[in-house]
This record gives structure tokens, sequence and C-alpha cells, in this order.
């Protein structure tokens, strides 16, 4: 948003929705985990004098710190509204927080150890040589504190903490990236599928009687409303019927919104299966909304299945069920085949449940023996 449309009310008022739709708690959470990191560069510079190349890390520091507040205001730069931007910000604020711990001595790091350690253990598996190493560093860590004995890391425990760490917010980058995938590809094929179903329903509008949504029935009772009365109907569809004797072709008795019809009857049933669904459905606080994704995904996804379900009705490919004898049989199987998108999407449903209990969100905030950094380092 521009400086200028800015003064726009209703053109603010439109941006400011566009915020608070994206991923406004975590772009805050940066916000607070750079302004902290900048105070502590400050602070340190203060405190003591530094090398001249930890100097220059500290400085470089500053500027991933810089470009990170540049990245998550929307208003530097013109592309939209999105969560990369907070994937792109995170990237800046990691190499700060790295390139800030390599200036510490150990006795500095001492405090920050067990928030790092959280931080290791949460993104990195188990096998990771990276994550066995720093696990010997926290049980020696354990071992000093239970014989009230100071721990000072030595340079080499240091390197090898600040490397599994950089390892660990690649991984937890990576499973954020994963979800923004996975939530493009279901948005993008959402997109898609709605497309197709609205261009068949133009299209089966204007050729009616290419592929009619119509089934011959058998002689039943009278159907009410038919014009001229008399027993059973010869071509039922969603929107009409004739009688034997008024049937020419089945062509004839296609309404042009037959499609239309079985399509907003599958849209209405797959909502609902998409509404009972949610009882399974947990939050999440990443910036990916995978689960209103997969649920948008049910809606054509219904409507196509409706309509194929009951094209392989007509061509008899189901047993038993290729003759339907009224419009509110059509109408009630519509509602049956739209439902039954759930055997389809069950398995992307998995897939997004799968992907969404990867993004495991920031470790739990740990407060050292020796001060209250470990959670500051943590982030």
């Amino acid at each position: 948003m521009s400086r200028w449309t800015s003064r726009i009310p209703v053109v603010s008022g439109t941006g400011e929705w566009i915020r608070e739709r994206s991923s406004w708690i975590l772009r805050e959470e940066i916000r607070a985990n750079a302004r902290e990191l900048t105070a502590l560069l400050d602070t340190g510079r203060a405190a003591a004098q530094i090398s001249a190349e930890n100097a220059r890390l500290r400085e470089a520091a500053r500027d991933e710190v810089r470009r990170a507040m540049e990245v998550i205001d929307y208003a530097e730069h013109r592309r939209s509204a999105a969560a990369s931007h907070v994937t792109s910000a995170q990237v800046h604020v990691n190499a700060a927080w790295s390139l800030w711990l390599k200036t510490l001595s150990p006795a500095e790091i001492e405090p920050y150890l067990p928030g790092l350690f959280a931080v290791v253990a949460q993104h990195l598996v188990p096998a990771d040589a990276r994550r066995v190493a720093v696990e010997g560093i926290a049980r020696d860590l354990r071992a000093a504190q239970s014989r009230d004995r100071p721990f000072e890391p030595s340079a080499g425990q240091m390197l090898a903490v600040v490397k599994a760490v950089d390892a660990a917010r690649a991984a937890a980058l990576a499973e954020k990236l994963r979800a923004d995938s996975f939530v493009r590809i279901v948005r993008w094929m959402a997109a898609a599928l709605s497309a197709l179903a609205v261009a068949v329903a133009v299209l089966a509008a204007f050729w009616k009687g290419a592929v009619p949504l119509c089934f011959t029935s058998a002689a039943g009772p009278a159907v009410p409303g038919l014009p001229g009365g008399g027993e059973g109907t010869g071509v039922v569809c969603p929107t009409g019927a004739a009688r034997p004797d008024a049937a020419r072709e089945i062509g004839d008795v296609a309404g042009r919104g037959d499609y239309a019809v079985v399509e907003i009857v599958g849209v209405t049933a797959a909502g609902i299966a998409a509404a009972s669904a949610l009882r399974k459905v947990r939050g999440t606080s990443t910036a990916f909304g995978i689960p209103v994704a997969l649920a948008v995904l049910k809606l054509p996804m219904g409507a196509l299945t409706a309509v194929l379900g009951l094209l392989l009705m007509r061509g008899s490919f189901v047993p038993g069920l290729s003759a339907l004898d009224s419009s509110a049989q059509i109408i009630a199987w519509a509602v049956v085949l739209g439902y039954s998108q759930e055997l389809f999407t069950k398995f992307v449903d998995r897939q997004g449940q799968a992907v969404l209990d990867g993004v495991r969100g920031p470790a739990e905030p740990q407060v050292p023996r020796g001060g209250a950094g470990g959670a500051a380092a943590a982030k």
C-alpha cells in the first residue's frame, strides 16, 4: 500500500484488513525478537571493549536485523501480503542470532545453553550427529550444576552448539516452507477445480442436450405437476420430467440449469462435510492456513463428484442404480455424491495434518539457572 493510496479511506481500510488477515502475530513476534536482539547488541557494545572480529560480527548482526525489519514491513516493498514475508524475515533474524552468539565468551553463553539445547532437540532428529554432540554437552552442564560448579564450554563445544542451533533453525524454516508450498498447491487446486465446475455448468447451459443428466424411468405412480397427468414418467431430469408419450428425445427434456442445480447441491453437501470435519481440526500457531485451504478444496470437489457420480449412474456403471424415477431422487443422489467427496479428500486431509504436525513452532521458553537469557536464545 503506497503512501498516497493509504490516504483513501476505503483503500486504507482494505490494507488494514489485509494486514490483519495475514500472519500479524508472527510478524509482531519477529519485531519483538529483532528489538530484543538490538538491545543485546547495544548493551554488549557499551559494556566492554570487544575485538575487531567480534565487532564485525555484531555489525553484521545489526545489518541482518535491519534487513528483517525491511522485509516484514509491507510498506517497504510492492509484493502482496503473504506468509513468505514472515519466512524471509525469520531467515535474517536467525542469521542475526547466530552472529551474535559467536561473539559471546564461554561464561557469557552459559546462561543461554538450556534454551539452545531445547531448539536443537525440537527440530533435529535424535540420530543427527550435531544433536548427539549437543546432548553430550547438555549432560556435562547438568553434571556441573549437580555439583554446584560453574560450567564453561570450550571453544570447540561452543562452535558445536552454534552450528547445531543453525541446523535446527534451518530445519524449522524448511518445515515452514513445506507448509507454505503445500497450502499454495491446495489453494491453486481448489481454484482450478472451481473454475472447472463453473465451466461445466456454463457449457451445459449452452449445450443442454450434449451430456444430459437425465434418466429413463419405468412406469410408476402419477407425478403431480406434469402437463396432462398420466402414470409414470418417461424421462426425468434434475429440473424437469416428461410423460412417455411426450418424450421424444432426452435432450428435449433436459434443462439448462440441470448441471448448475446438481453442482449447487453437491457444494452444499460438501460444505456440510467440511463443517462436520471441523471437530477433528486442531488449531495452528503458524501463518499457513492449512485447515482452511483443505476445507475450501472440498467445495468444488463436492460439485464435481455429484456431476460425475450421476454420469456414472446414467451410464449403468453402478449395477441397479441406472434408473431413477423422479427429480427428487436425482437431487437426493447428488447430495450423497457431493458428501462422498470425503472418500477422495481424506488422503489430502491426512497429508495436510502431517505437514501441520511438522511445523512444531518455537521451543518452550526455559529459564536457565544462570539467568533469564535461555528463553531469548531459544528464539
